[in-house]
């Protein structure tokens, strides 16, 4: 299993976060070291080594009876110690500090030769000594590890320890309030799988964690919809087949005892009645696959249109100029019909005219009735699957109550509109609307 599947993406960001400023602390510290603290500890040791030299050389010139207030001087001033004889019990030095390397170095060019050093505990603290040639004899020359003020290996791993400590802290902060949005995301996917109404994610944060939560929040009410769609067509339905079936099991009774052509049409029409029910039930519940466009003109798709419709030819006033459009023509067609039977239903045997105009970035087709209308508060419910204004529940008066709610989802799934409004001077316009 590999490690970024067992990490979760608050750790995984904070390893990231702690690796990268690892690698830019040590760029960074590597630099400064190269290009400015090692020429300053360079310099620094060389006028201390300076210093060394100078005051061997100044003690062993001095008269011995002034040499005692030279050494206090020099200790008070520059903590440097000078002894006569080298120290006693000395150790050999452990050189971890480069400064002290560059000071040998530099000692050694000073003097021509090689020089000896030693180290030496002096009352809990740590001394370097220097054996330096002095007149004609030797001194020892020694300081103190407090002295040695610079330290970069020092400030190096403290400032590596406090970085990673500081870079972790920032990448948990940052990768808790990155990953809170997508666990909460991912309870209300849990609770949509489950069939659960989830609630609503808040669409604030970051502009791609907030569209991503408004996209969810899209899909959540498309799926509320589906579910509530769905239990209305099963509803509907069922209670739409009781009155059919009913007629149909007394007909039956009625034939058995005395067969007639009359009771045969009405088995026949309840029948159909039924089938185009339960077609058109089927057709909005299993929703509309994609259909490639092709290029039509669309006057002549309308006068087909009304030349096939039943009882169109006579009372259909067609008012299309010529428009080209790339759609699909299947969908067009479909919804344009279910449009124009409902027109001719309900307009009361009076004219129906079907009217194309062109808008900028498309056009509208609009199917124009002078029946009753619908009134404006119910505009939008007539969309809903089984919804009549029609008060009975015949087929043949009131149809399914599908007719727009095909229409509705047809024309969404192909990004159109379609909108109702009153017709001046009485009746409906219905308006299919087409983007380019």
């Amino acid at each position: 299993m590999r490690l970024s599947s067992r990490l979760s993406l608050t750790q995984q960001n904070a390893l990231l976060l702690l690796v990268f400023f690892l690698a830019f602390e040590l760029l960074v510290a590597s630099t400064i070291t190269y290009f400015l603290m090692l020429p300053m500890a360079r310099r620094s040791a060389a006028d201390l080594a300076g210093l060394m030299t100078l005051s061997a050389q100044t003690w062993s010139e001095l008269p011995p009876v002034t040499r005692p207030a030279f050494e206090i001087e020099l200790a008070r001033s520059h903590a440097l110690a000078l002894r006569a004889e080298p120290p006693h019990d000395a150790a050999p030095p452990s050189w971890r500090e480069p400064y002290l390397h560059f000071l040998v170095a530099s000692l050694s060019d000073r003097v021509g030769e090689p020089v000896a050093t030693s180290r030496e505990d002096i009352q809990g603290e740590n001394w370097f000594w220097v054996s330096l040639p002095a007149g004609s004899g030797r001194l020892s020359v020694g300081f103190p590890q407090s002295r040695i003020g610079p330290r970069p290996i020092h400030a190096l791993l403290a400032s590596l320890a406090g970085g990673a400590l500081l870079t972790l802290l920032a990448a948990w902060w940052l990768a808790r309030r990155a990953t809170r949005p997508l666990q909460r995301l991912q309870r209300a996917a849990t609770s949509l799988g489950r069939g659960q109404t989830p609630e609503r994610l808040p669409e604030t944060g970051p502009r791609e964690i907030a569209a991503l939560s408004r996209r969810f929040n899209e899909m959540a009410k498309q799926v509320d919809d589906l579910l509530a769609a769905r239990t209305v067509l099963l509803a509907g339905v069922s209670h739409d087949l009781r009155t059919p079936l009913a007629r149909l099991r007394l007909a039956v009774e009625m034939l058995v005892r005395k067969p007639s052509e009359e009771l045969a049409a009405q088995v026949e029409g309840d029948i159909e009645a039924m089938d185009r029910l339960i077609g058109d039930v089927l057709t909005l519940a299993r929703g509309f696959g994609h259909e490639a466009s092709q290029r039509v003109a669309l006057h002549d798709l309308l006068a087909n249109l009304v030349r096939t419709t039943p009882g169109a030819a006579e009372r259909v006033q067609l008012e299309a100029p010529a428009i080209e459009l790339e759609v699909p023509v299947g969908a067009l067609r479909r919804i344009l019909a279910n449009l124009l039977e409902n027109a001719l239903r309900y307009g009361g045997g009076q004219p129906v005219t079907l009217r194309a105009e062109t808008l900028e970035g498309g056009c509208r087709i609009g199917v124009l009735d002078r029946g009753p209308g619908i009134p404006e508060a119910d505009r939008e419910a007539v969309f809903r699957p089984f919804y009549r204004l029609e008060a009975s529940r015949s087929v043949s008066t009131g149809g399914s109550g599908l007719g727009l709610a095909i229409v509705r989802q047809l024309a969404e799934a192909q990004g159109w509109r379609v909108s109702l409004q009153a017709r001046p001077g009485g009746g409906l316009e219905a308006w299919l609307q087409i983007a380019a």
